[in-house]
């Protein structure tokens, strides 16, 4: 299999797939729907709602009601970009290789426009229980969905990230916290989802969530190695940002050979949770060699 090829097809699948979701950019609140699909469509890998089919795929998963849940999970995900942009927080002016958010549409455009997205993405969730209402596996999943999004997910890890900036060395321990709550949280949420919708039973459920786990702490390592190796250009995004926030991250700690071999390490791990000869490997496999 050519995976850039089978990467673009399935992404497109997931672009079609959001675009029956997009709000219309119209009435008087006009400029914060714009704003919305300006952020959801800036491009990027689509990875959350690509491991969240995938996964439900893997689990003999065959219904169109993974669909809303894929399309809500890439406006979460965008959602925490477009505030995670803003001047109170990383202050960056480019994402995807294009002007953030809020540096197109102003700061207060950008916090609404995020807020937005958060509240139309489980609006989009919901959708799925019109569609399948006597499937009790949607209500389970649109829990996981919203918790892993939440203070005890995503945005717990984000309070952590925040309150830990300029404060000097911080131990690895708390460092784990913030990877796992504010990177892996959504990992987990995409992986878990899938699994939870397809009807996978416990045993396989705490396994693809093990696996996830590992694939969110070895994603946000690449991105600190990717923050001191790579460029603009090639990121889409502005480097050396850490560095400029006083951020203590794993390569600061351990050093980038070290990081480069934990990454790999956890890779490998989430790798044999996954039967072999399935798309999931194969996307795992061309993660661990991503440069953006």
């Amino acid at each position: 299999m050519e995976i850039q090829t089978e990467l673009e097809r399935r992404r497109t699948e997931i672009e079609a797939v959001l675009e029956q979701y997009l709000p219309k950019e119209e009435g008087y609140q006009k400029t914060v729907l714009e704003a919305m699909n300006y952020s959801i469509l800036a491009g990027g890998k689509r990875l959350r709602p690509m491991l969240m089919m995938e996964t439900y795929r893997m689990f003999g998963g065959s219904s169109r009601i993974i669909e809303p849940f894929a399309a809500a999970i890439e406006m979460i995900h965008t959602y925490s970009l477009i505030h995670d942009d803003l001047p109170a927080m990383d202050n960056d002016e480019y994402r995807r290789g294009r002007k953030t958010t809020h540096m197109v549409y102003g700061e207060a455009m950008g916090i609404l426009a995020g807020d937005a997205l958060l509240n139309y993405a489980y609006e989009t969730a919901a959708e799925a229980f019109s569609m399948e209402p006597e499937n009790p596996a949607v209500g389970r999943a649109f829990r996981f969905l919203a918790k892993k999004a939440g203070v005890y997910g995503m945005v717990g890890g984000q309070v952590v990230d925040v309150e830990s900036e300029g404060t000097g060395r911080i131990s690895r321990d708390k460092l784990n916290v913030i990877y796992r709550l504010k990177t892996g949280a959504l990992i987990e949420a995409a992986m878990g989802t899938g699994a939870i919708l397809a009807g996978a039973s416990e045993a396989e459920f705490l396994n693809i969530e093990a696996c996830a786990q590992e694939i969110g702490l070895a994603f946000q390592i690449q991105d600190d190695i990717l923050d001191v190796t790579s460029t603009l250009e090639v990121l889409g995004k502005p480097v050396g940002s850490d560095v400029k926030n006083q951020k203590a991250t794993y390569v600061s700690m351990e050093g980038i050979q070290k990081a480069e071999k934990d990454a790999g390490r956890l890779f490998c791990s989430a790798m044999a949770r996954i039967p072999e000869d399935t798309f999931l490997q194969e996307l795992l496999c061309y993660l661990m060699h991503r440069e953006k």
